[in-house]
């Protein structure tokens, strides 16, 4: 299991795809962990995860995921992990909030709220590292090499 967990070929199309993740995934973590880029910071994210109805241990496994996971994939240790929690955090946040939307982002001001179509694309990379791994430049990579 832990060769499994690791493996990974040295395909830069991978690292691409799972640094791009990290790049857009990051911002929204330091939103509601930090409140940077404008973001509710902690106590405002879990204050409106709990105006939705969640419970407060879900609003903190968001912002664990979307903060820490993003970091996880920069670097390439444990992509495995850190994408299928990203995979997990898009599905919840497609059938609970954004399903009832439809399936276009709200590029004309028009709708209330924003569609599905964003995490789509994300799930689409996520199974990619998740089947494939990290790719180059990664610890994953060098961990999977030395146990060889």
């Amino acid at each position: 299991m832990f060769q499994k967990l690791f493996a990974t070929s040295n395909d830069l199309i991978l690292t691409v795809l799972r640094v791009l993740l990290a790049v857009v995934f990051f911002p929204h973590g330091a939103q509601k962990l930090l409140g940077l880029f404008g973001g509710g910071g902690l106590h405002g994210t879990l204050a409106l995860f709990a105006r939705m109805g969640f419970p407060a241990f879900l609003g903190w496994l968001v912002i664990a995921t979307e903060f820490f996971g993003p970091l996880a994939l920069l670097f390439g240790f444990l992509t495995r992990v850190a994408a299928l929690a990203i995979g997990v955090d898009m599905l919840m946040a497609v059938l609970l909030v954004h399903i009832h939307i439809g399936f276009f982002m709200n590029w004309t001001g028009r709708q209330k709220g924003e569609g599905f179509e964003f995490h789509l694309l994300a799930l689409a990379i996520v199974i990619a590292l998740l089947v494939r791994g990290a790719g180059a430049l990664s610890v994953d990579r060098l961990i999977a090499r030395r146990a060889e």
